[in-house]
């Protein structure tokens, strides 16, 4: 059974950071795209950021490049992202997903990300 458990949520202050931790279990991802989405109060789920499992090619929202990373531990099988320079704007729930062809299939329970101004 395919898990993704995300942690590393919290409340920080604008300009703050925050990293982000996705562990995966129940299958070897080495194939998959792993990627991080995000919901805001009233709006629809977006894209944050993704990342091939093999490759280690990454692809990035234009509202989150230069701020956020994406990076994956193989041996921990893990996927994290790293936040810097907060904003208000980036309060979310986040959610760790992966695919393997094209839908998103996995879902984590996601982590809430409080930034105040």
């Amino acid at each position: 059974q395919v898990q993704l458990v995300e942690s590393g949520g919290g409340l920080v202050q604008a300009g703050g950071s925050l990293r982000l931790s996705c562990a995966a279990s129940g299958r070897t991802f080495s194939r998959y795209t792993m990627g991080w989405f995000r919901q805001a109060p009233g709006k629809e789920r977006e894209f944050v950021a993704r990342i091939s499992w093999s490759t280690g090619m990454t692809s990035y929202a234009d509202s989150v490049k230069g701020r956020f990373i994406i990076s994956r531990d193989n041996a921990k099988n893990t996927v994290y992202l790293q936040m810097n320079s907060l904003k208000p704007e980036d309060t979310a729930v986040y959610y760790c997903t992966a695919k393997l062809l094209q839908s998103y299939d996995y879902w984590g329970q996601g982590t809430q990300v409080t930034v105040s101004s």
